[in-house]
C-alpha cells in the first residue's frame, strides 16, 4: 500500500494492534500507514493536514500519498516534552488560529461537510454566528445522540438546552472563525525528538479559538501551563476566559459520551450546570 501510494519499493514494517502501520521506505525513510474505515475520513484528515500546514504555523506530518481508503505521511521520531517546546507550541498555536476560516463550521478546503471526530461523525456545516453553530451543530446533534443511544435520560436534556439558549451571553466576545486543529487532545499532541510538537489526526474546521485550548485542558497536557502562557503572550484571550472554558468542553465531553457511555455523560451535566451557575 505505502509503495503504490508513495512511488517508492517498501524495505520493511510492522504494525501495533489496533495502531497505523509503521513501514520504511527505501532509502530508510520512515512513515505511517493509516487506513480510515468510513467514507470520507481519509480525505477529511488529508485535507485537514494541509490546511493547518498551509498556515506555516503549527507542523504536522506531511502527506505522502492518499486514496480515499488510506494515507501515508512522514512518521514523526518522539523525544519527552519540555517546557521550551510547550512555550513555542503556545506561540504556534496562537499563529495557526490566526490564520483564520472562512466561516465557523468551514471545512478545510477540499475537505468533505460530512467529517469525523475521532469515530463520530461531524458536520462542518459553515455559520456566521459562533453561539448558534456552536449550540445547532456541535451540541445538540451529540446531545439527541446520547439520549437516543439512553447514555443521557431524556429528563437530563434540558440543561443542555437552557446552555444552548444562553450561549449569546455566556460566548464573551465575539471572535472571528479561527483555524482549529478540532480534537486536540494530548494523544493527537506529539512531542518530537528534534525539541518541536507536531499535531496529528485533525477535525479541522473552522470554530472558535477557546475551543482548542479547552480540549487541550480537559484531557491534560504536559506542561499546559506554558503552552497558554506562550499562547497568551502572541494572541491574549478576552477576559473570563477561564470562566468559558467548560461551555467549550460540552462538545468534546457529549462525543465522548456517545462513543465511550454514561461516566463522560455525567461530567458533561456537571460542566453543563457549572456553567449556568455563571
Amino acid at each position: 500500500m505505502a509503495a503504490r501510494l508513495t512511488g517508492r519499493p517498501v524495505s520493511g514494517g510492522h504494525r501495533a494492534p489496533g495502531s497505523p502501520a509503521e513501514v520504511t521506505l527505501d532509502g530508510g525513510t520512515p512513515v505511517m500507514v493509516k487506513r480510515g474505515d468510513a467514507p470520507g475520513a481519509v480525505r477529511a484528515e488529508v485535507a485537514g493536514l494541509r490546511w493547518l500546514a498551509a498556515a506555516g504555523a503549527v507542523r504536522v506530518p506531511a502527506v505522502l500519498g492518499h486514496d480515499e481508503r488510506w494515507m501515508v505521511t512522514e512518521r514523526v521520531a518522539t523525544g519527552r516534552p519540555i517546557p521550551e517546546a510547550a512555550l513555542r507550541f503556545g506561540r504556534a498555536l496562537a499563529a495557526l488560529h490566526a490564520a483564520g476560516a472562512p466561516a465557523f463550521g468551514a471545512p478545510p478546503p477540499g475537505g468533505p461537510e460530512d467529517a469525523y471526530i475521532g469515530l463520530a461523525p461531524m458536520r462542518n456545516a459553515p455559520g456566521a454566528d459562533w453561539p448558534a453553530w456552536y449550540a445547532e451543530q456541535r451540541v445538540l446533534p451529540y446531545l439527541r445522540g446520547a439520549v437516543d443511544g439512553g447514555t443521557l435520560r431524556p429528563g437530563e436534556a434540558d440543561v443542555f438546552e437552557r446552555v444552548c439558549a444562553r450561549l449569546p451571553e455566556l460566548a464573551g466576545p465575539a471572535e472571528p472563525p479561527a483555524r482549529l486543529h478540532g480534537d486536540l487532545w494530548n494523544g493527537n499532541v506529539l512531542w518530537g525528538a528534534d525539541g518541536e510538537v507536531r499535531l496529528i489526526d485533525p477535525a479541522a474546521h473552522g470554530g472558535h479559538r477557546e475551543t482548542d485550548l479547552a480540549m487541550l485542558q480537559l484531557f491534560g497536557c504536559p506542561h499546559l501551563d506554558r503552552i497558554l502562557a506562550g499562547y497568551q503572550e502572541s494572541a491574549p484571550l478576552a477576559d473570563g476566559w477561564q470562566s468559558r472554558v467548560g461551555v467549550h468542553q460540552l462538545f468534546p465531553l457529549l462525543v465522548h459520551a456517545v462513543l465511550f457511555g454514561r461516566g463522560y455523560a455525567e461530567q458533561a451535566l456537571t460542566v453543563a450546570r457549572t456553567a449556568l451557575a455563571h
